[in-house]
Parts: structure tokens; C-alpha cells; sequence
């Protein structure tokens, strides 16, 4: 009986055998990037349903005029649940989805695990599912990223196509699940910075055209949030958009330094039952006092863009200890401006998992709806309508969090249906992301990455040498010298070998010099000298050691450093591994460069 893997194997070479046949490889990936548009949007429709089902069953029956105490229970035992569900099925890390999905373009050659095609629809619905104050848009990015990468993986297509279909995936994700097409390929092109061409461009738009229409046939045409512009945008209105773009700027540099500062908190604290102790208590006080914080907070921003006054306005304050009291509103949400970040990290924190994307959509609608009150009730100048700040601090806030300006601005005109008010969208998107990259040169999402140096970039040649491995320029020669070798018998061995530079390593295989023999030339061919020198007198200490570890920018760097041609790698117990030499570094990055500039695909 044939296995599952060689039945998939019989599978692939009948289908790529086939397409060699019929289609090129280019018009196989647009097939790909169709059907990976439809996987996407089913996946997202799944999880948005698998969310809705289980607030319904956990929150229908609630009293809105008093704070209920379930809420200090639904959340630990959503995270405790998404735990259990990580470290027993899934075994493996899969919380912030966007930064694992830079780093498989980094450092994986695009590759992501089989299991990220649903791991995260499932940890992400029970996280959110019993109030997890996070987004389901990473979960599911990831999700179609993982569709798209693991789809070229089976058909053994090459890095470059792998890397287009994981972008296809990413697409496809955002367009379903936001109903937003051209969101979605913004998307990929901004915050995963897959620097495309016109050519591989294509299958973007064909999976985000894709995953939109199907979420259609699902859901309706309707756009995400409901939203009819009452109040026109006027030229008089151009300051107070600048100020509310430098608002949200600052809100969101709080916002992206406090996740920093917490998450580094869960860091340190050992053990998976501490860490739900300490992210499911603060969670659960957080929404016990601030109900808006329980899941995505979409109800509150639908609740926002569409209410008329006060009365509507004070519905936020249901379920909560600010019942009755509108006068308290705007305290209400500035305190839940305050604690939003911290409610998501102690999501992601204590076990559960979750994205940005929604708290950031979240945290603007609030603060947008909160500089224009307060600006309207102290009449501190024209007039701007509250429905109409709302809308664009969302964009402000995502543009400055997510450092995707364009995104910012196309998503939330596609998810509200609001293209009147494109041109405030623009001022505060922009405004609000000048403002942050004065102190945060990376998104929330590079962060991470960039400290380590495998952050791939806009600039070319940066990501170039980010794409390759050091694995692919590593020359791997078994000889090594012993610190006692006789200068005869090194002679014998270097006629035989046809590089220019020794290893001298002791019996545990630790590098202890290098013999270069540019440096040795005037004793080789000196026999009398045969029996009076050793390796040990030859060697010296290479101008620099490089880890195994190190990312190939580094490599680049201590090269140009040192003015070396060879350098020595060595492994974290300090064991020789191998060389690297300037030559094939160069050669390697040249190559690279090449097939990450072509215009086919």
C-alpha cells in the first residue's frame, strides 16, 4: 500500500508532468493564485462564523444595564483552552502571524508549515470566541499565506513563485475577509514588502479578485461596516484632519512602545500557566470594567460611524459600571484608549492568539470619535462631525501602527464604502505615519525581525542578502589541521587540497587558528624547516569568527570590515563549521539579485 506522502508525490508529478505540457509556468501560477483566492475566502468566512457562533452562545443572555461577572471568566478560559490547543495539537509557535510570515520570507525561503493552513483559524476563533481583545485578520493572513506557500511547496515550484504565492495567499486573506481587493494587494506590496513586479503582480489581483467575489456569493455586497456620509468634507477642514493625524501618531507610538514593554513582560515570565495567570487576570479586569474590549470591538466601531447623538453614542457603556451616565463618555473611551494595548498583550501573551489589525481599527474609531467630541463640545472651531473622525482615525491609527499608509487608506474607504472622504483619509494616514517614523523606524511587525537582521526591505540589495541563507555560501572541507602537525606533513596535505586556508582545531574540534598560506609561502618549500615548525607556530587568529548563526548581512559587513577573503564559521559551542570566502559570497548575492529582479516569473 503506498503511503499519503507518495501518494501526494504521484499526485504533483502527474500535475506538474501535465503543465509542463499545456501551461507555462507563469499561467500555473495565476491558476494557483484563482484557487487560492477561493481556499481564502472559504477559510475566512469559517472563522468569522466560528467567532459569531460563540459570542452568540456565550453573550446573548446578558443584562446590558449591569457589569457582568462572566466577563471575568470567558477570557481566562479562552486563552486557557487556545493553550492547551497550541502546546498538545499544534506544537509550535503561531501567534503573531504577519511577523512569522516575514520571517519565513526571510529566513525560510517563503516555506510555512503545513499546519498554519488552519492551526490559527482554529486558536484564533477560541481566543476571540470568549473575548480575546485581539483580530482575527493575522490569524487568517496567516492562514492564506500558508495556503499559498504550501500549494508551491507540493508542486515544487521555485522560491521566487513560492514567494508570489505566499503574497497571493496574504492577498487573498485580507480581500476576504474585509471584502476589500485593493486592500489586499496594497497589503502585500506595503507591510509583507514583497517588491514585485508588473509581471508577478497578477496573481495578487487574481486571488484578492477572487476571495472578494466569494465573500459576496457568502455574505452579501454590503461593505464590512455601514457607514453614509451626512457631512461632506470642506476645505475648512484641512487643519483639524493635520491635527487628528498628529493625534493618532502619537496614540499609536504609545500604543506600539506598550506592546513592546508587555510583551517583553510575558518574556520573562517561565512557565504556560503563569503567563495564563497573569494574561487571563489582567484580561478579564480589563473587559470586566470595559466591556468594549471583549473581542474584536466591532459592535463599538459599527456603533460609532452610525450613531446620531448621545443616545446612540451611550451604548458603548453597556454592560459596564458607566451605565447611565453619558457624562462620563468621553473619560469612558479615553480609558479604553489607555487599555487596549494592554488587554491585546495580555491576549497574546497569556497563550491566545490574535493580530493587530482589529485593535488598531478598534483604537481609531475611538480616538478619532474622541478628539472630534472633544473638539465639538468646546467649540474650539469649525464644526467636524464625529462619524466622520471616527472613520478617519481608523486610518490614521492602522497607518501609523502597521507604517502601511496606502493600506490604511484604501482598506478603510473599502470597508466603509467612505471614497467621499478619500482626500481626509490621505492627510490623517499620512500625517499620523510622518509622525511615528520619527521614533519607530519599524512597524509593530518588523520590529522583532529588524533587531535580528532578517527583515527583508524595500531596498534591493538589502533584501537580497536578507533572502539568502548562510548555509548557501558555507564551504564545508573535512580537513583540519592539529595544533601539533609537523610542517612536512602539512605540506603533503595542502598539495593535495586546493584551498588557500586551513582550519587548526584541537580534539574537540574547536577553532583555535587558521593557517593561511599567503602568509607561509617562504617556509613551504624549505625542507630543512619540515620538522622544526608545527601547525601551532604557523596559525594565527583570522581577522574575524563567524557564527553559524549570523545573518548573511552581517557576513557581508564583517567582510568589508576585515577586508577579508576567507573567514572562518564557527557554531555557538565555538566548533569549526566551515568557510566562507568573499568570492562565492559575491557570486551567490549576484545570483540572488538576478532572480529577484526578473520580470518573469
Amino acid at each position: 500500500m503506498p503511503t499519503s506522502a507518495q501518494t501526494q508525490s504521484s499526485i504533483s508529478h502527474f500535475i506538474n508532468k501535465w503543465r509542463e505540457k499545456h501551461l507555462s509556468q507563469q499561467q500555473f501560477v495565476l491558476v494557483l493564485s484563482f484557487f487560492i483566492g477561493i481556499f481564502t475566502a472559504c477559510a475566512a468566512y469559517f472563522l468569522r462564523r466560528f467567532i459569531a457562533w460563540i459570542q452568540s452562545l456565550l453573550t446573548a443572555g446578558f443584562d446590558i444595564t449591569n457589569a457582568n461577572w462572566l466577563f471575568l471568566v470567558y477570557p481566562v478560559v479562552g486563552i486557557f483552552l487556545t493553550a492547551l490547543f497550541i502546546k498538545y495539537v499544534v506544537r509550535d509557535n503561531i501567534s503573531h502571524g504577519v511577523t512569522r510570515i516575514l520571517y519565513a520570507i526571510s529566513r525560510r525561503q517563503s516555506h510555512l508549515k503545513k499546519h498554519n493552513c488552519w492551526s490559527s483559524l482554529i486558536a484564533s476563533g477560541i481566543t476571540i470566541g470568549f473575548g480575546g481583545s485581539v483580530g482575527a485578520e493575522s490569524p487568517i493572513v496567516l492562514t492564506g499565506s500558508a495556503i499559498g506557500s504550501n500549494l508551491g511547496q507540493f508542486f515544487k515550484l521555485d522560491h521566487k513563485s513560492i514567494m508570489v504565492l505566499l503574497g497571493a495567499g496574504a492577498s487573498g486573506a485580507i480581500a476576504g475577509i474585509f471584502k476589500a481587493p485593493i486592500a489586499g494587494v496594497v497589503f502585500t506590496l506595503e507591510v509583507l514588502m514583497i517588491d514585485l513586479t508588473m509581471a508577478s503582480l497578477i496573481p495578487l489581483l487574481v486571488s484578492s479578485i477572487t476571495a472578494s467575489v466569494m465573500m459576496y456569493i457568502f455574505t452579501g455586497t454590503s461593505s464590512e461596516f455601514n457607514f453614509s456620509l451626512e457631512n461632506a468634507f470642506t476645505i475648512e477642514r484641512v487643519p483639524t484632519s493635520i491635527l487628528l493625524g498628529l493625534f493618532c501618531g502619537f496614540i499609536s507610538l504609545y500604543f506600539t512602545r506598550m506592546m513592546n514593554k508587555c510583551e517583553d513582560v510575558f518574556h520573562k515570565v517561565k512557565g504556560m500557566y503563569a503567563k495564563l495567570a497573569l494574561g487571563g487576570i489582567t484580561l478579564s479586569l480589563l473587559i470586566y470594567l470595559f466591556p468594549p474590549l471583549y473581542g474584536e470591538g466591532y459592535h463599538t466601531i459599527t456603533l460609532l460611524l452610525n450613531g446620531k447623538g448621545m443616545e446612540d453614542w451611550e451604548g458603548v457603556m453597556n454592560n459596564s459600571l458607566f451605565y447611565g451616565d453619558p457624562e462620563k463618555l468621553l473619560l469612558y473611551l479615553g480609558l479604553i484608549i489607555l487599555c487596549k494595548v494592554i488587554a491585546s498583550s495580555a491576549t497574546n501573551g497569556g497563550g491566545g492568539c490574535g493580530g493587530i489589525f482589529a485593535p488598531c481599527l478598534f483604537l481609531g474609531c475611538i480616538s478619532g470619535f474622541v478628539f472630534s467630541r472633544f473638539w465639538n463640545m468646546h467649540n474650539l472651531g469649525v464644526y467636524v462631525p464625529e462619524k466622520n473622525y471616527a472613520l478617519l482615525g481608523m486610518a490614521g491609527i492602522m497607518s501609523a501602527v502597521m507604517h502601511a499608509p496606502l493600506t490604511s487608506m484604501f482598506l478603510i474607504a473599502e470597508l466603509t464604502g467612505g471614497y467621499l472622504l478619500f482626500a481626509p483619509l490621505m492627510i490623517v494616514s499620512l500625517v499620523s505615519y510622518l509622525v511615528i517614523i520619527i521614533f519607530e523606524p519599524n512597524s509593530v511587525y518588523a520590529t522583532r525581525l529588524a533587531k535580528k537582521g532578517q527583515l527583508v526591505t524595500h531596498h534591493k540589495d538589502k533584501a537580497a542578502l536578507t533572502l539568502m541563507s548562510i548555509d548557501s555560501i558555507l564551504e564545508k572541507h573535512d580537513t583540519r589541521v592539529p595544533p601539533d602537525m609537523k610542517l612536512g606533513r602539512l605540506v603533503f596535505i595542502i598539495a593535495r587540497e586546493k584551498v588557500n586556508v586551513f582550519p587548526v582545531t584541537d580534539g574537540s574540534n574547536h577553532l583555535l587558528g587558521v593557517i593561511d598560506l599567503s602568509k607561509i609561502r617562504k617556509v613551504l618549500f624549505r625542507q630543512e624547516l619540515y620538522d622544526q615548525f608545527t601547525a601551532a607556530q604557523l596559525m594565527e587568529e583570522p581577522p574575524a569568527r563567524l557564527s553559524i548563526e549570523d545573518p548573511v548581512t552581517v557576513v557581508m559587513e564583517t567582510m568589508e570590515r576585515t577586508h577579508a577573503d576567507t573567514l572562518p564559521v564557527v557554531n555557538n559551542r565555538g566548533e569549526y563549521v566551515g568557510f566562507i570566502t568573499r568570492t562565492k559570497l559575491y557570486a551567490m548575492y549576484r545570483q540572488v539579485m538576478v532572480d529577484y529582479s526578473e520580470e518573469k516569473l
